[in-house]
């Protein structure tokens, strides 16, 4: 296996250390617009496997260039969903396998943004998926925690824990405090007003996909591990259009832990149109102001030092358990800022997010995973996913209710 990973920001840096531990590939090429952050990362890891290079991820051709001058066997795309599909394009071009954790963007409905979906996430890559087929190559998509373990979680429940389910809902929340900062979201900027501020998307079996207003349906709901009560709100996720193409439920919901402070200065961003990614002409330049925001808040990456706490993703399930009774559960991961810094030295979110490609990788070099096609995690057996997961000495949870 030779791995060519797209972006060395602090997911992928992260991805870099996890990787390095394991012995299953003979090269990890680490590309970004930046040499000197590739080269950053790849020096971190102090592995002859690994080399640094640059790439214009927005620029397929650039992508498939790339992978033929190293001979890559499998693409991991650790960029700015903006850039997903130069890259699954450069991928196929290529030759080449394909992960991301991040899938193709929506574009609300024109008409009815709150009630009916336009494009959803990745329905650009999945069009594409007679011609993965036909080429005989994987694209993973949503391969990251969430989605992607959190997807996993979803397949075993319904595999392994209920005879029917009735309703599948991912649940974040954590308790991470940054100290020194005001306002500083642990996850890249750019993805996160793109995911909160767009129409969530539900799914209904009887009624299909539809959408809601940002924020809505809030709950509070009580995380694991001394996380505790945290309040969750409805926001457009990958797992709400991957979960029912492979798994069977009445209804699937993804909210977000966010509190009432972050989603205030998500709402006036908006208001302001500074979530807006059309350039503005600003002195004369063409600026995004999507990315103004993201230049004057912190980089995740270099958080972790002043971060305290821990990060939950999970997947709460309802149904009728194997004995004929209506049962609850929630399968969750934790994971504690301390730790995190002190085995990896990268903070938690990014480290919760970099796993679980690594270990899917393993399980494509070893034949435990093998499929063509545009496919989600739900698509395999989570055992092994799972399995592989513990071995890495990050262990997962069930709790029933």
């Amino acid at each position: 296996m030779r791995i060519l990973m797209i972006g060395t920001g602090s997911v992928g840096s992260a991805v870099a250390a996890i990787a390095a531990r394991r012995g299953f590939f003979d090269s990890f090429v680490a590309a970004d617009h930046s040499i000197d952050r590739a080269k950053h990362a790849v020096a971190a890891v102090s592995d002859d496997r690994f080399t640094a290079t640059t790439v214009d991820a927005s620029s397929a051709a650039d992508v498939a260039q790339l992978c033929r001058a190293h001979d890559i066997t499998h693409v991991l795309n650790a960029v700015d969903p903006r850039f997903t599909m130069p890259v699954f394009d450069g991928a196929l071009n290529a030759g080449a396998h394909y992960l991301d954790m991040a899938m193709s963007l929506s574009t609300p409905h024109p008409e009815q943004p709150y009630s009916r979906t336009g494009v959803k996430l990745g329905d650009h890559q999945f069009a594409a998926a007679a011609a993965w087929e036909e080429a005989g190559r994987l694209a993973l998509v949503g391969i990251g925690v969430e989605p992607g373990m959190s997807d996993v979680f979803a397949r075993y429940a319904a595999d392994h824990l209920f005879a029917a389910v009735d309703e599948i809902g991912v649940r974040d929340g954590a308790n991470l405090v940054v100290r020194g900062h005001a306002f500083a979201p642990t996850f890249s900027i750019w993805t996160t007003i793109e995911e909160c501020l767009n129409p969530p998307v539900i799914y209904e079996h009887e009624r299909g996909w539809y959408t809601t207003e940002p924020f809505s349906e809030p709950e509070v709901f009580d995380f694991p591990e001394g996380i505790g009560p945290v309040e969750c709100v409805n926001v457009e996720h990958e797992e709400v259009v991957l979960i029912p193409r492979w798994v069977r439920a009445n209804r699937v919901t993804f909210k977000y832990g966010l509190g009432s402070e972050f989603i205030e200065v998500l709402k006036t961003l908006h208001k302001l149109g500074l979530d807006s990614t059309t350039p503005v002409s600003v002195g004369g330049t063409q600026v995004s102001p999507r990315d103004v925001v993201a230049a004057c808040l912190p980089d995740p990456a270099t958080l972790g030092p002043r971060m305290t706490g821990k990060t939950c993703a999970g997947t709460w399930a309802r149904g009728q358990d194997r004995a004929g009774r209506m049962r609850e559960t929630y399968l969750y991961h934790v994971v504690d800022n301390e730790w995190s810094m002190r085995e990896y030295g990268h903070q938690a979110v990014s480290w919760q997010t970099a796993i679980n490609p690594v270990v899917a990788l393993e399980l494509l070099e070893s034949g435990a995973w093998s499929d063509s096609g545009v496919l989600g995690p739900e698509a395999f057996d989570p055992l092994p996913f799972l399995d592989l997961l513990t071995e890495y000495g990050s262990p997962w949870g069930v709790r029933w209710s």
